[in-house]
């Protein structure tokens, strides 16, 4: 799997060999694809975390899950904020089967808006 860090996305491509992210039922194709992006950035330096929204205290559907940086440093480069924009239409994992890449949303230093 091919990640791209771009100031607003993340670009995900799809290699050959890649596992199939399967599974709409509790978003479960979903959840493993973050699971793996989470692997590959952390081993870039990030340190990211995989959590429900709705159990960090934003108003979201009890199902919706992105990546976070762990503890929060003051550097916009590394505290970031990874989810799926378009969650409630599609989910990431089932269009990077069938498209061969997607695009989740960037969010940078949402720990320090003022």
């Amino acid at each position: 799997m091919k990640l791209e860090m771009q100031e607003h996305s993340l670009v995900v491509t799809k290699e050959p060999g890649d596992i199939r992210f399967s599974g709409i039922i509790n978003a479960a194709g979903e959840s493993r694809l973050l699971y793996h992006i989470k692997k590959i950035l952390n081993k870039q330096g990030y340190d990211l975390i995989k959590k429900h929204m709705a159990k960090d205290g934003h108003m979201m559907d009890d199902l919706q899950q992105y990546l976070r940086t762990r503890k929060p440093s003051g550097d916009p480069s590394k505290d970031i904020y990874i989810y799926n924009g378009m969650w409630q239409i599609c989910g990431a994992g089932e269009d990077l089967n069938k498209k061969g890449s997607v695009v989740l949303s960037v969010m940078r230093d949402v720990f320090n808006v003022a």
